[in-house]
């Protein structure tokens, strides 16, 4: 699935109108009947198999665990929230976030990095939560219900046409009435509004300041007003009016002001995107200019992000005196070792980077790139049998991680056990939601004829379940 493809879906998030003005919505048995919750999560794991598919897609457990615990805690206070959800990132150097069907969030990086403040990344997650707890996705289906999922999201995507191409409106009006589109865009517009007073609530009962919100969309604005034809992705599909920006300043005039400072986690991971993103040795150079100048809100993320770019320039030396000099001024951080253990292993030295890994999983023991590190590490120095050993208690406490079962294929591959191997794998993909690929994995694994009587079984038994679960996401 190609990222327009989704963004047209994540569009459908925007949706229509709530009826009251100062009420949370009555959501009534019409949506919940077109559009329901379990069809919702349908739909968006269906999108995030191929989103995880895209070369875009951000796959950092340092970068996607910071976004989730953030997520989790604005979700946590969301108001009668029963959604599950899941945050993920876009490589992308534009300012974008959407919410999908079935509670999963995308955010870009280029977002996340335009951010002053952990508060203002907190309040255009808070805005999109909203949108999925409000069930907006939902209600726009209900809206008509003569219309399909597929009518809607062509109707999306001639709104989509004419916000992004004057030329195009003749087109749009093909799909759907102009006076339809503009309806639609109305009720976007109040949906927006809905989502702010929400995701404001969200905020202050999270602990987060709630100007966050007011501070980042009002710099939103006045750079589309600068460039009114280079205006950001996410006012394309959140409309950003004056009446918004009015209607929160209202509301934040009786919150009495209170100053909440950025997590260390923050600024260590908008450190690692900037010197990740782009090349090396420019990223080493903004680093190092930031900290001659003093221009940085954190040291001890200004001296990070100048040794992760170090690394990936290949200047091991330097990077191991800025290394040393980062843990003399940073308080203990699971980034800062997995940072030390990926130095040693690109210098060849993996006995080092092991020992690095055991000392910090015993102070971090749930930290997934230690975790992934260590047993890729492991399994780099051919200890297959301490490797599988050590994923399997992993995967007591994390029986759905698919990058787990990877690593666990890998270990059986290197005993030369195919059976196991190939039964793991299959389990990455089913965890995944790849069931064809799981499917063909397991077919592959029984037809080793390895295996004892239980394993065959337990196999077999896994076999007709994911193929019932295959047929089942087949159905119209």
């Amino acid at each position: 699935m190609k990222l327009v493809h989704f963004y047209l879906i994540a569009w459908l998030c925007a949706g229509p109108v709530w009826a009251a003005e100062n009420n949370l919505p009555d959501l009534g048995e019409a949506s919940q009947t077109v559009f329901t919750p379990q069809i919702e999560r349908k739909v968006g794991q269906e999108i995030m198999r191929d989103m995880r598919a895209e070369p875009s897609f951000l796959d950092d457990p340092e970068v996607t665990g910071y976004l989730n615990n953030l997520g989790y805690r604005l979700a946590a206070a969301s108001p009668n929230n029963r959604q599950e959800f899941e945050f993920f990132v876009v490589r992308d150097n534009t300012l974008n976030a959407f919410a999908l069907p079935g509670g999963y969030i995308g955010v870009h990086t280029g977002l996340i990095l335009a951010a002053q403040s952990e508060s203002e990344l907190a309040g255009v997650l808070a805005h999109e939560i909203a949108h999925v707890t409000q069930h907006h996705i939902a209600r726009l289906v209900a809206q008509d219900s003569r219309n399909s999922i597929l009518s809607i999201a062509g109707l999306a995507l001639a709104i989509l046409a004419a916000r992004s191409n004057s030329q195009v409106g003749g087109a749009a009006g093909a799909i759907a009435q102009a006076g339809a589109i503009q309806s639609s865009l109305d009720f976007t517009r109040e949906n927006e509004r809905e989502a702010d007073r929400i995701g404001l609530q969200i905020l202050s009962k999270s602990g987060l300041d709630p100007r966050g919100m007011e501070t980042f969309f009002e710099r939103l604005a006045k750079f589309n007003r600068l460039y009114d034809n280079n205006a950001p992705v996410y006012l394309r599909s959140h409309p950003l009016t004056t009446e918004r920006l009015a209607d929160i300043e209202n509301r934040l005039a009786s919150v009495p002001y209170k100053q909440i400072p950025d997590s260390l986690d923050f600024q260590m991971v908008r450190a690692k995107l900037r010197a990740t993103m782009g090349r090396p040795e420019e990223a080493v150079q903004w680093f190092d200019a930031g900290l001659k100048e003093h221009k940085f809100n954190s040291e001890e993320a200004q001296r990070y992000g100048l040794t992760e770019a170090l690394l990936l320039a290949k200047q091991y030396p330097r990077a191991e005196r800025e290394l040393a000099q980062l843990k003399k001024i940073a308080p203990p951080h699971p980034m800062i070792e997995v940072l030390a253990a990926s130095l040693k292993r690109a210098q060849g030295q993996d006995n080092a980077a092991l020992a690095i890994y055991r000392a910090a999983l015993k102070s971090f023991p749930f930290q997934r790139a230690l975790v992934y590190g260590y047993a890729d590490t492991l399994l780099a120095t051919r200890q297959y049998a301490q490797s599988i050993n050590f994923i399997d208690d992993e995967l007591k406490r994390y029986a759905s991680d698919a990058q787990l079962y990877e690593y666990q294929a890998r270990g059986y591959a290197g005993q030369k056990k195919e059976f196991l191997s190939h039964r793991a794998l299959a389990e990455a993909y089913a965890q995944r939601g790849n069931l064809v690929a799981a499917i063909e994995q397991l077919q592959i694994a029984l037809k080793t004829r390895e295996g004892d009587f239980y394993q065959l079984s337990s196999a077999e038994a896994r076999l007709k379940e994911l193929k019932a679960l295959d047929a089942e996401s087949r159905r119209p």
